[in-house]
């Protein structure tokens, strides 16, 4: 059987490996890798008595078919799934909560950071020049980014986030790292911090001065593992039930809604899948049946999710063949605005004790919408801990929100951020002045 192969989403660069597509993040075109094909996997594959790491390992096995990262495959799974994601049942009988804020970040990034950083240690030769890692975060992303590559030999990572856009405590985490670290506060939106990103990576005059690689969702090596926690969960509900199992996901950058997606496209027992959205209303209006129109995006309580322009649309819409009513068909996403968030966090907290994040908030909010039917179980995607956005939530249910010890460890560490200016040639000159 031949080694799986990746192309562009814009269908004008070369096929490359899963090596190549993982340590170059962007594709020379400007697209995003994605797999040939997606790999078809029969539920019955999977050990009943597997555990999430191992879980991953079946799943991911087919698109590793590729060196070193095969041969490691299940080493790298083990170090990236070091830590569980339970799906936990709600007060709504039909429903769970599936808990992915339980790494040293406190929130789901954790996992894909943790595999990026693990495959590309090993890809890595003793001669290579030192690689940066670049990562646009609207809150969670570039702490986990942080975690994962701190002190990882040979790799720098410099983190954009929008400048007083992030909770204070997210900010304190973005810049706790020191060392090859580097967090900057960009005067503008996620969108502006995502687009430096991008600049950067097409910049073939920059990328010979400064090796560079992405540890956004635009990253395959972030995508791919994301998977493993909806297959871990569906399998699960699926032996224990024998249906399969629908997701309510809070959305922004697309990137955790379509590894569900495709792991739904392998053949994993996933019924319905719905993205819950904040006000940023982009795609609740591609999906409602209007064109996709990008826009700025604005501040919401769910800040994580302050996304106008999603990278991974445009693998979302190669998913479907460019098909845009066959993708309205298999999806759906709602907006929820700040009062329905704040509502939800009240009313589940007060009625159910169900403490969740705003992100979280926003799935609970179109699980309250959405009626029981026979046969359909709901998981509603918790993305990260409710501790980290205490100013949302402690005046809100008046009383204080406990923090997780890894969480609490990070923010009792000092913290710097330098200023950027939401300028492409700014980051630019700042990333060959890099040492």
């Amino acid at each position: 059987m031949s080694a799986p192969r990746y192309l562009s989403t814009r269908g004008h660069a070369p096929a490359v490996s899963l090596g190549e597509a993982i340590a170059a993040g962007l594709a020379p075109d400007g697209g995003l890798y994605v797999p040939e094909r997606l790999p078809r996997v029969n539920p019955s594959a999977f050990d009943p008595d597997d555990d999430l790491a191992a879980t991953a390992t079946t799943l991911l096995t087919p698109f590793f078919d590729d060196g070193v990262l095969a041969e490691s495959l299940p080493a790298i799974c083990a170090e990236a799934f070091a830590f569980e994601a339970p799906l936990r049942p709600l007060a709504r009988a039909d429903a769970s909560l599936l808990e992915l804020f339980h790494g040293p970040t406190a929130a789901f990034k954790d996992f894909g950071a943790r595999f990026l950083a693990a495959c590309l240690r090993r890809l890595r030769t003793t001669d290579a020049p030192p690689l940066t890692i670049l990562v646009a975060t609207s809150g969670d992303t570039g702490a986990a980014v942080g975690a994962a590559f701190h002190r990882q030999p040979g790799v720098r990572v410099a983190i954009l986030y929008p400048d007083g856009r992030v909770s204070p405590r997210q900010a304190q985490q973005l810049g706790s790292f020191g060392d090859n670290v580097h967090a900057l506060r960009v005067a503008g939106s996620f969108d502006d911090c995502q687009r430096m990103v991008k600049a950067a990576l097409n910049n073939a005059a920059l990328q010979r001065a400064v090796p560079l690689s992405s540890a956004n969702s635009i990253s395959l090596g972030r995508l791919l593992p994301q998977m493993s926690y909806y297959a871990h969960a569906s399998l699960g509900w699926w032996r224990r039930h024998g249906t399969p199992l629908d997701f309510v996901i809070p959305t922004g950058n697309l990137g955790n809604a379509l590894a569900c997606v495709w792991a739904r496209g392998m053949g994993l027992p996933i019924g319905d899948v719905r993205l819950a959205c904040n006000a940023n209303s982009t795609l609740p209006e591609f999906f409602a049946g209007a064109a996709y129109r990008p826009r700025d995006a604005i501040a919401t309580l769910a800040n994580a999710m302050d996304v106008g322009a999603p990278s991974n649309f445009e693998r979302l819409r190669w998913t479907f063949d460019g098909d845009d009513d066959a993708l309205r068909r298999a999806l759906r996403a709602t907006s929820v605005d700040d009062a329905a968030i704040r509502a939800t966090l009240l009313r589940h907290a007060r009625d159910h004790g169900e403490v969740v994040c705003p992100h979280t908030a926003t799935a609970l909010a179109v699980l309250d919408q959405t009626p029981r039917r026979d046969g359909h179980a709901w998981a509603v995607v918790a993305t990260a801990h409710p501790a980290k956005f205490e100013l949302v939530l402690e005046p809100l249910l008046g009383h204080l929100v406990p923090v997780p010890p890894a969480l609490a460890t990070m923010l009792d560490r000092p913290s710097r951020a330098a200023p950027m200016p939401a300028d492409d040639t700014a980051f630019g000159r700042w990333l060959r002045a890099l040492r």
